[in-house]
């Protein structure tokens, strides 16, 4: 099911950059559906008359090229199959599988008849050697998984309304594949759950960074997941594992968190003074990549915290729509989200679950009416009847889920 979804944000941006002489990278965490990306854009510049022999795909997770070849002989190999004459489209899926991947890339990108489109799992993909060679020439396109309009898509044989269909997106994993195998059940559903987040943890962390106590490592990640959405530092993270018998030090969990957010499992957000127009260098907050990781390592009981997932949803539709995103600090109130879209504008979100408790109603509105400018302000809950209150738009989280952008 995954593969007929056709995740026409990321396609539309493709095709933007169409035979422009730079070079796509698709990154995200894995199994967020970049392979399937590159391979349905692929067979759409093939369906619109591009012969096949010109589309090359290479997914280099799979052993297809002798172990005993260098970047080089992959380039010869991959160079005698294009057109001379004619635009060639590339696809390199995983390369850093390849020792000095970045070479290839390179050389490849260099040949004015080549359009060249590339994948990678982590952020490490686009540090060190690589950024330094391809500084300029690359575009990076993050995908993340299904949002909640994709998610509708991928059900359609479903008899629940939107509403139904939402509280089912709201507490299970949004990864293409996971979702495809919600129909299996519930057990088969969480295996692969599982299995991806091993993969991760093995191939883009363990691995990657050497690291020695995985048992620290785990609590960390199941720390930050408890607190989804709650303002944390490396500091008083170590203070409170400590309290629960884990000795970890900050400058560790400093190191966790990061390997974490380059493996593109947590997204992490600053804070932002408002009235001082400054963003903050302490108290972050980090943000989940899919909740089903969550309800994996903390378990069912987990769904009490609805208020910080609908808040993570949030964050992450913010995200999809290509926004910069802080966190608002004005005097001592907070405001969940400031973002700034592409035409500098900004806009302030607040996040409940309801707003049917005049005191929560009073709380979320008093940050928001302190903001001394004209910019759009909204609050989002699950409530459905919502009105406009003091020039603040009040919106139906699906409903702002699915409106046009």
């Amino acid at each position: 099911m995954s593969g007929l979804i056709n995740r026409k944000n990321y396609i539309q941006q493709l095709e933007k950059l169409k035979d422009e002489h730079i070079i796509k990278v698709v990154t995200g965490l894995r199994r967020s559906g970049k392979s399937t990306l590159l391979e349905i854009f692929a067979q759409q510049i093939m369906d619109s008359g591009v012969s096949a022999d010109r589309v090359q795909q290479y997914n280099f997770e799979k052993p297809i090229f002798p172990e005993e070849y260098s970047w080089l002989d992959i380039y010869k190999d991959i160079l005698a199959k294009t057109d001379k004459k004619n635009k060639n489209y590339i696809f390199l899926d995983e390369p850093q599988q390849i020792s000095e991947f970045e070479r290839l890339i390179d050389a490849l990108y260099v040949e004015e008849t080549i359009d060249l489109y590339v994948t990678g799992s982590n952020a490490y993909f686009l540090s060190g050697d690589l950024a330094t060679l391809l500084s300029g020439r690359y575009i990076t396109i993050r995908i993340l998984p299904f949002s909640f309009e994709e998610y509708i898509e991928s059900q359609e044989n479903t008899t629940l309304n939107k509403y139904e269909l939402f509280n089912n997106y709201l507490y299970e994993t949004s990864l293409p594949q996971g979702v495809l195998l919600r129909n299996q059940g519930a057990d088969i559903q969480n295996m692969y759950i599982q299995d991806v987040y091993n993969t991760i943890v093995e191939k883009d962390i363990r691995q990657r960074y050497n690291i020695q106590n995985m048992r620290s490592f785990d609590n960390l990640s199941k720390f930050l997941m408890g607190a989804v959405g709650s303002v944390v530092s490396p500091n008083n993270i170590s203070k409170a594992m400590k309290q629960d018998r884990q000795d970890i030090h900050h400058n560790t969990v400093e190191k966790y968190i990061e390997y974490l957010v380059n493996s593109y499992v947590f997204y992490q957000v600053n804070r932002f003074d408002i009235k001082g127009k400054q963003q903050l260098a302490t108290q972050e907050k980090y943000y989940l990549v899919d909740i089903g990781f969550r309800n994996l390592k903390l378990g069912k009981f987990q769904y009490q915290d609805v208020g910080h997932i609908l808040e993570n949803i949030v964050y992450l539709e913010l995200n999809r729509r290509g926004y910069q995103i802080w966190i608002g600090k004005i005097d001592e109130c907070e405001v969940d989200f400031i973002v700034k879209n592409a035409l500098n504008k900004f806009e302030y979100y607040q996040v409940t679950w309801s707003m049917s408790d005049p005191k929560t109603a009073e709380r979320e509105i008093r940050p928001l009416k302190a903001i001394n400018d004209n910019y759009p302000k909204y609050i989002i809950s699950t409530d459905i009847i919502t009105a406009e209150i003091e020039g603040i738009e009040h919106i139906n989280i699906v409903d702002w889920l699915l409106r046009k952008k």
